[in-house]
């Protein structure tokens, strides 16, 4: 296999980091690595299968040679580089927002629809961590009869928010127990002992930006431009690994059976559903692993073509670094 030399914009972030780990845990033909971050960040040092890889700072000039980029950075970073990126002749994997619902550019989970791939000018989109661990999660079932509606709820965890999100939480434990108050940073309300149903500013009749990414997303991914989402995101006391709770409608009915045996079977996904025996998908099972876990699957009591599930993912990895390392297996 071919040796690429690849970059990643945003190196020093939870996600740049988790790049570089997922890399070299999949054997990834790296010619060479070439980590990217901020002028503040430039010069210092992160590890590598062994090596202590020099920072460089992110600039128009910084791409040259380089066969892929990761993106681990904000939009507006994204759309900074973007340019210079696809100049120099590199193709740009992108984490961020920025260009997932632009025509011109594939929005990709590998797992579901890895030939869209193909299509890219020079970008491909990674696409919203809830979005990628919900649609695994269903994509058996969407595949054996179109899914015309989504009902979710996501249980976000705070690591969802970047590195400083498990900080603030454990902080804001330990002065709870202390009997101090805590002015929260990363959040804003209070994350410990608490739920935040706000995920996002708002983006479309109240609905959240991150609400509508479940919608807006999955239409593209599954190529289902019908396919109605209502969704509500709320932040929780959890350091990793996003749940979502999904009730999901099918042209034709599926039964329970039958969908316990296509997920079990599907790509990415683990079938963990045994009630009695108090088994299910949870947040601590689920966390620092790629496999999305798909339980409590039952029939819905409102809708005869309904089915109700709960999944679990690890957000960090398969929700974004993983996927990312995937979609650049693909062009290998």
């Amino acid at each position: 296999m071919k040796q690429l030399n690849v970059g990643i914009l945003g190196a020093t972030g939870a996600v740049g980091r988790e790049m570089m780990k997922i890399l070299a845990e999949r054997n990834f033909p790296v010619a060479s690595l070439r980590p990217l971050a901020s002028a503040r960040n430039a010069g210092k040092k992160l590890p590598f299968k062994g090596e202590d890889l020099t920072i460089v700072e992110a600039s128009d000039d910084a791409f040259s040679g380089l066969d892929i980029v990761l993106g681990a950075a904000e939009n507006d970073i994204a759309k900074r580089f973007a340019p210079a990126i696809k100049k120099s002749g590199a193709v740009f994997i992108d984490n961020s927002s920025a260009f997932r619902l632009d025509p011109d550019v594939p929005l990709i989970v590998p797992e579901i629809n890895p030939e869209d791939a193909k299509l890219h000018k020079g970008i491909i989109s990674n696409p919203n961590c809830t979005t990628i661990i919900t649609l695994i999660a269903v994509y058996a079932l969407a595949k054996e009869s179109p899914i015309e509606t989504i009902v979710a709820s996501s249980y976000q965890a705070v690591s969802g928010a970047g590195a400083a999100g498990p900080v603030e939480l454990e902080e804001e434990v330990a002065a709870h127990i202390r009997g101090e108050s805590y002015e929260p940073k990363v959040f804003a309300h209070q994350i410990a002992y608490n739920i935040i149903p706000q995920i996002g500013g708002e983006a479309y009749k109240g609905y959240t930006s991150e609400e509508m990414k479940m919608q807006n997303e999955g239409r593209k991914i599954l190529h289902l431009p019908e396919m109605k989402v209502s969704c509500t995101c709320a932040r929780v006391p959890v350091i990793r690994s996003h749940s979502v709770s999904v009730l999901l409608r099918t042209k034709e009915k599926i039964s329970v059976q039958h969908a316990k045996e296509l997920i079990a079977s599907a790509k990415g996904c683990k079938l963990v559903d045994d009630l009695p025996n108090l088994i299910y998908p949870m947040p601590l099972d689920t966390s620092d692993q790629d496999l999305v876990y798909v339980g409590r699957i039952r029939e819905d009591l409102t809708d005869d073509r309904g089915l109700n599930l709960w999944c679990c993912g690890d957000q960090v990895r398969k929700g974004a670094a993983t996927n990312a390392v995937q979609i650049a297996e693909l062009l290998c």
